[in-house]
């Protein structure tokens, strides 16, 4: 169902993609973007919603048609199963539904958040003519996310344990499935968002913060959608990415997107890279990755740097994108000061001066 408290200039609606009842936020009004205006399309990360482009869509010009969809599972739309053996391909075909269901004009600007920046590159591989141009907010690492120790991507076990739907928190999930606003608890949903989504010396708007929140807590869960199935394995810690839900469809086992480097030179949308120095979650030394906790010594019987080290994430994207620059794209990386793993809301003046930038360009 559409919203009724969206941000003034903000729009709530919902469609049938054919493959998906999708919901959106939009902005720009329900025609083409106008007086040399683009076509944005904001894609949101994992555990969140369209409510954390709400206040981007509200910022943005009129002349730009701007929608901010909820992915499968997330938010106010359709809450269907997640193949993960096809990587992010679910979240990339119904994206590519939506864009044709609306009519949008194409090529579009890709503002892809965390898991959405995954699913922007997946966007960007199967469709380049379609890209006008790449944001990348704090995007997952093109080797996805957790189970690999080098900027190839060379994963830590041949079974890619370490990875998938079997390291989701259980209180976190719990929270979640329960709708938990409280702060209670280090896994409490509310204390995540304060803690790991943001830099942890940013506050919130009371009012946003509770529209954040709720994003949050609009995620479907279980073996299906949010953190997946696991399998068990005999390689540390004892378990192994399943082929459903969105951690498995992340995993490294599922999500490669090294091929990005592979489009035509002549088709590679330029790439924007932003960040946040002080990110926690997308980072060389995730707090959500085995291989910091292990070396920080918060999970038993880590195998060690050599076997099993932090991810790096960063380092990951930065080669994959130097060797997209080196055949024939560009790329242009920019770090954000004292900011988190969310600049659009917690430095959004710069991060919407830099994508003005952009859509100027």
């Amino acid at each position: 169902m559409p919203r009724d408290d969206t941000l003034a200039g903000v729009d709530s609606r919902t469609v049938d993609t054919g493959r998906l009842d999708t919901h959106f936020l939009e902005s720009g009004g329900h025609g083409r973007a106008t007086d040399g205006g683009r076509t944005i399309v904001f894609l949101h990360g994992n555990v969140s919603s369209s409510r954390f482009f709400e206040d981007v869509l509200a910022a943005l010009p009129g002349r730009h048609r701007a929608i901010a969809p909820d992915l499968r599972g997330f938010g106010d739309s359709e809450p269907k199963p997640v193949d993960a053996t096809n990587g992010l391909g679910d979240f990339e075909a119904d994206v590519r539904a939506l864009v044709a269901e609306l009519g949008l004009e194409r090529p579009v600007v890709l503002v892809g958040w965390s898991n959405g920046g995954g699913v922007a590159m997946r966007y960007a591989i199967d469709h380049p003519a379609d890209v006008a141009e790449l944001v990348l907010v704090n995007p997952l690492s093109p080797y996805g996310f957790g189970g690999t120790k080098d900027t190839v991507g060379t994963p830590c076990f041949d079974d890619y344990a370490g990875s998938g739907g079997g390291l989701g928190s259980d209180r976190f999930v719990a929270g979640l499935a329960n709708r938990d606003r409280s702060e209670e608890g280090r896994a409490a949903p509310r204390k995540v968002l304060r803690t790991y989504y943001v830099d942890p010396t940013y506050e919130f708007d009371d009012n946003r913060e509770e529209s954040y929140l709720t994003g949050m807590l609009d995620t479907a869960t279980g073996d299906a959608h949010y953190p997946g199935s696991w399998e068990s394995s005999d390689n540390w810690p004892g378990i192994a990415p399943g082929e459903t839900g969105v951690n498995n469809a992340i995993s490294p086992k599922y999500c490669d997107l090294e091929a990005i480097t592979e489009i035509d030179p002549d088709e590679k949308p330029p790439v924007l890279w932003l960040r946040g120095d002080s990110d926690q979650i997308v980072s060389n030394a995730s707090l959500f990755d085995l291989g910091t906790l292990g070396r920080m010594g918060e999970l038993p019987d880590w195998p060690g740097e050599d076997v099993f080290p932090p991810q790096p994430m960063v380092d990951q994207t930065r080669a994959v994108l130097e060797t997209y620059a080196d055949r024939g794209g560009e790329f242009e990386e920019v770090v954000f000061g004292n900011t988190g793993h969310t600049p659009h809301l917690e430095v959004p003046g710069d991060f919407t001066d830099r994508l003005e930038a952009v859509l100027h360009g």
